[in-house]
Formats: C-alpha cells, sequence, structure tokens
C-alpha cells in the first residue's frame, strides 16, 4: 500500500508512484499500520547470462590492416602546403545583372519594380561584360552578362510600350 503524504489518500495499486489529486510522490507504507516507509524500493538483480570471460582473451598475432595504404607521396613528414590549385574566375556581376534581368521580367510587373530592376540588369551587365573584356583570366560569365542585359532591355521596353500604349488609350477616350 501507499499514501500521500500531503493529502492523507491511501492507494492499493502498487504500480502508482504520484497521487491523483495533487501529484505528489506516494511513500510505502510498513506492516505496521500508521508508519510510512520513505525506503526506495529494493534493487532486483537479474540473471547474468552475458558474462564475458576477461582472463581467456587472447592478444592479437599482428596489428589490424590499414583503412588505406599510405599515399606513395608521403615522405614521412608532414608538409604544411596546400595542394596547387586554378583560382575560378569571377562572375558575381554577371550573376547578379542575370538575376536582376529576370526578377525585371517575373516580379517586376508587380508595384513598378520593373522601372528599377530593368535598367539595374542592363547597367550590372554592361559593366560586368566590360570587366571581361579588360581581363578575361579574372572575370568570366559573358554569357550570364549578356541575358542580363537583354533581359533588363526587354523589361523597359516593355514598361515604355506599356505607357505609351496607356496614355494613347486616355487619348483616344476623351
Amino acid at each position: 500500500m501507499k499514501r500521500c503524504p500531503r493529502c492523507g489518500q491511501t492507494y492499493t495499486d502498487g504500480d502508482i508512484n504520484f497521487c491523483l489529486n495533487d501529484g505528489e510522490l506516494l511513500s510505502r507504507l510498513t506492516d505496521a499500520p500508521g508508519q510510512i516507509s520513505d525506503d526506495p524500493p529494493p534493487t532486483i538483480m537479474m540473471d547474468r547470462t552475458r558474462v564475458t570471460d576477461q582472463t581467456r582473451w587472447q592478444a592479437p598475432s599482428s596489428p589490424p590492416a590499414p583503412y588505406q595504404s599510405p599515399s606513395p607521396f608521403h615522405t614521412g613528414v608532414q608538409q604544411n602546403s596546400m595542394l596547387p590549385y586554378a583560382a575560378s574566375p569571377d562572375k558575381t556581376l554577371a550573376v547578379v545583372s542575370l538575376g536582376l534581368g529576370v526578377a525585371s521580367l517575373t516580379i517586376g510587373w508587380c508595384c513598378y519594380l520593373g522601372l528599377f530592376l530593368g535598367p539595374a540588369a542592363a547597367i550590372t551587365g554592361l559593366i560586368a561584360m566590360s570587366q571581361i573584356k579588360k581581363n578575361p583570366e579574372k572575370y568570366d560569365g559573358r554569357g550570364f552578362a549578356l541575358a542580363g542585359v537583354i533581359t533588363g532591355v526587354l523589361a523597359l521596353v516593355g514598361y515604355v510600350a506599356f505607357f505609351v500604349i496607356y496614355f494613347l488609350l486616355l487619348m483616344a477616350s476623351s
């Protein structure tokens, strides 16, 4: 039996550990009536079916094989140099131009953002193409830059055509 020390509720179910009324940890009742035992439940020793006998272990006859064989270029001295590599040319401005051009054609028609994104795409594309022409070893992405210029100009021409047609229709209706 178990009893709640806070509210005094007594429980006969041995699986309940907390009071159902106030959540307090239940205490076990001893055989003597009215006395509470706060001792933890006894430890139950399980059977020891998986016992290892370390005295019969034997040392391996040879060391384990390495996972990978050593590199033929390894000389035993660690070198602190990086492997040589060719740096890739910079395409940042060309990619920015293409992104602005695509944005001017797709989301540029919302809130007239294309009026700002189109010229920005054309300008950054022209700057990127100028850099590529001056220093082709350092800069790359001529196709991206050209696509950015074309999409930026298309967006700008589309806006100008839209406004011209809109004003012509306004003049014709009045």
